[in-house]
This record gives structure tokens, C-alpha cells and sequence, in this order.
């Protein structure tokens, strides 16, 4: 297959995607204006219900961004100023971010280098008499260990806080990411398995009065219009963007196996050739948010398959503790996150990729890593 017939592929192909739900879209914003249910409102509510059945969690609570929802859940876990917080440095900034919007700190810990999940062993050494609670992030939508996970929680009295931004109807043992601990956080930026037209996010958890105080952190301090018992925010998600997700909702299945095809594919032809890529852990089921391998000159391999129509990124290229904004800190080197951030890259998939382009995307980088 010559790039002549592809010309290029998109590392996510949101063109295509939007391009088939077009007319579905449009009447989903046809009927916000009818309805002018704006700020939370029937759309909202017929999110919150329909990803609830989907995640198979009692409580999911709809809010601004998938960072407020880390912080929402912290918080309303009672995590605050002095406590300390476990995080796996391989991560995008907001799961540090969110840690000191509720005035805790951050403790980053190093990753498994075959899952680039957090490293229970690792975050074991590292937790204190101030340690509160511990956030796994289910990278590249590969659930983490959770087993060890909830073993080291019990064992400290730490809350669990998922965060699920790029793991959207993964699972570990049978059970759907966001459903195991004490909370889960999702994003759903556009970019996401299950992405907005703008930011949006959302907190699940099985725990009612959990799930109330997230509510009313994300609204003001309120359950009723003028009564505030407590000092919220607004992080509300819109109805606009509720109303697009469950446009967007009934198709996550068929993408999500659509991704992990693709996967199964990538890892047919890439495995046998030597290249390292992601290795869940026993009992866990991927979506694939990001198709991840290592190379040998990740810049070099990057602009090279540029060069050929291959769209390609790196998650991420400076690990949390190395970041200019955390450098208060201090703290140790953490070799596993270190070296992934030099090696690592993603390779084109979406739900919308056809198998032609996978095709000609793998062919070119076995052809580039051959020389």
C-alpha cells in the first residue's frame, strides 16, 4: 500500500468520527436550545444514568473536566493541606495537578516497565504517617495492578482514587475501572475513547454519601438552590456536552473493540519482530487508548515515520517528578518512568482507523526500525 492511496494517517481521526455522527450531533445540540438545559438539567442526568450503567458503577457525578475530577474526589475522600498523596510519575500533569489543587503533595513513585502502570512496591517504600491516599492511573487504558493496589490501601488505611481518563470500559478481573476503589475519575476531552466537543468529566463511585459530597463540591456547596453547607466550586458539567457523550455513548463499545483489534494486529506483526510493547497485567483487558511501543531513538523513528505519512506521538515525554513545576520537591530518580519517557512512542489508533491504515502504518515502522 503506497501513501499515495492513504496520504496521511491521523494519529486520532476525529474528522472521521464527527464526519458519521454528524446529524446525531446536531439534533443533540437542537435540543439543548429547546430545552435550555444548559447547566445541569435532563441531559446531564441522562448521562450521568447512562455511564453509570456502562462503568457499572451506583454513582456517576458529571463535572467540568476530568483534573476537576480527580480533585472532587480527593477532596471529598478528606484529603487536604499536610496530607500526601502517591502518584505514579508516568502520567500527564493533571493526576500532580489535582493533588495540590486540594492542597496536598504529590509523592511520585516509579512504573512497572512492562504495564507503565504505578509500581505497588515502589509507592509501598514511599508512603508516611501523612500519606492519605494513592491514585493509580490506568495508562493508556491499561488498568493497573489492582490487586496489589487495594492489598497496600488496606494495609495503610489509604483511599484508592482511579484515574480512568484514558480507560473508559477497561476492566481488571472482570470489573469495570472506576468501580474498584473508592472513587474513579474520567475525562472526557475530545481526544478521550469517549471524548466531548469541548472539556468534561466525570467522578464515579459506589459509596452514596461520597457521591453526594462530590455533588455538591462540583456545585457550588449546594444540593438545593440557596442552601450551601459547605465551600464547593463550579466544576458543573455543561448540558450541552452531556448531551453530545450520549450521542456519542451507545458507539464506545464498538470502538473500544475496534481498538483492541487493531492492538491484537499491531502486536501480531511488531511482537515477533522484537519491538516492546504494553504487557497488561493478569486479568486486565486494555482499550488501547494509546498504542504504545519502545524505540531505540524515539525522535530519530518519530520523524521518520512523519516523513511517510505516519502520525505518531509520545505519552509522555518528561515524567512528573522531572516537570519545572515540581521541582520544589526534590526527590529521587525513578529509572523505570525515566527511561519509558526517552523511549516510548504512540503509534495511530482510534475507533474510526480502517485496516488498510493499520496495515501501512505497522509496515512502515518495521520498515524504519529495519533501517
Amino acid at each position: 500500500m503506497s501513501l499515495t492511496t492513504l496520504q496521511k494517517i491521523p494519529f486520532v481521526n476525529l474528522a472521521r468520527q464527527i464526519e458519521r455522527l454528524r446529524p446525531d450531533l446536531v439534533a443533540a445540540f437542537e435540543a439543548v436550545l429547546d430545552s435550555r438545559g444548559f447547566i445541569k438539567g435532563p441531559h446531564v442526568t441522562a448521562f450521568e444514568a447512562a455511564f453509570a450503567d456502562a462503568i457499572q458503577a451506583p454513582h456517576v457525578v458529571g463535572c467540568a473536566n476530568g483534573t476537576a475530577a480527580v480533585a472532587l474526589a480527593l477532596e471529598a475522600a478528606g484529603v487536604g493541606p499536610g496530607d500526601e498523596v502517591i502518584v505514579p510519575s508516568h502520567t500527564f500533569i493533571a493526576t500532580g495537578e489535582a493533588v495540590c489543587h486540594v492542597g496536598a503533595t504529590p509523592v511520585f513513585c516509579d512504573i512497572d516497565p512492562d504495564t507503565y502502570t504505578l509500581d505497588p512496591k515502589d509507592a509501598e517504600r514511599r508512603i508516611t504517617p501523612r500519606t492519605r491516599a494513592i491514585i493509580p492511573v490506568h495508562i493508556y487504558g491499561t488498568p493497573a495492578d489492582m490487586d496489589a493496589i487495594l492489598d497496600l490501601a488496606r494495609a495503610h488505611g489509604l483511599a484508592v482514587i482511579e484515574d480512568c481518563a484514558q480507560a473508559h470500559l477497561a476492566t481488571y478481573k472482570g470489573r469495570m475501572v472506576g468501580s474498584i476503589g473508592t472513587a474513579g475519575s474520567f475525562s472526557f476531552f475530545p481526544g478521550k475513547n469517549l471524548g466531548a466537543l469541548g472539556d468534561a468529566g466525570a467522578v464515579a463511585t459506589s459509596d452514596a454519601q461520597l457521591a453526594e459530597r462530590i455533588r455538591k463540591l462540583a456545585d457550588h456547596g449546594r444540593l438545593s438552590k440557596y442552601e450551601h453547607d459547605i465551600v464547593g466550586y463550579n466544576q458543573r458539567l455543561d448540558g450541552l456536552q452531556a448531551a453530545l457523550l450520549s450521542v456519542k455513548l451507545p458507539h464506545l463499545r464498538e470502538w473500544t473493540e475496534r481498538r483492541r483489534r487493531i492492538a491484537a494486529y499491531y502486536d501480531s506483526r511488531l511482537k515477533p519482530a522484537g519491538v516492546k510493547v504494553i504487557e497488561a497485567p493478569e486479568g486486565a483487558e486494555s482499550v488501547y487508548h494509546l498504542y504504545v511501543i519502545e524505540v531505540d531513538d524515539q525522535q530519530k523513528t518519530a520523524a521518520a515515520l512523519a516523513a511517510l505519512g505516519v502520525e505518531t506521538g509520545v505519552h509522555y515525554p518528561c515524567p512528573l517528578h522531572q516537570q519545572p513545576a515540581f521541582r520544589y520537591l526534590g526527590g529521587e530518580a525513578l529509572p523505570n518512568a525515566e527511561r519509558a519517557a526517552t523511549r516510548i512512542l504512540s503509534l495511530p489508533i482510534c475507533g474510526e482507523i480502517t485496516d488498510e491504515e493499520a496495515e501501512y502504518a505497522c509496515d512502515q515502522v518495521l520498515a524504519v526500525l529495519r533501517g
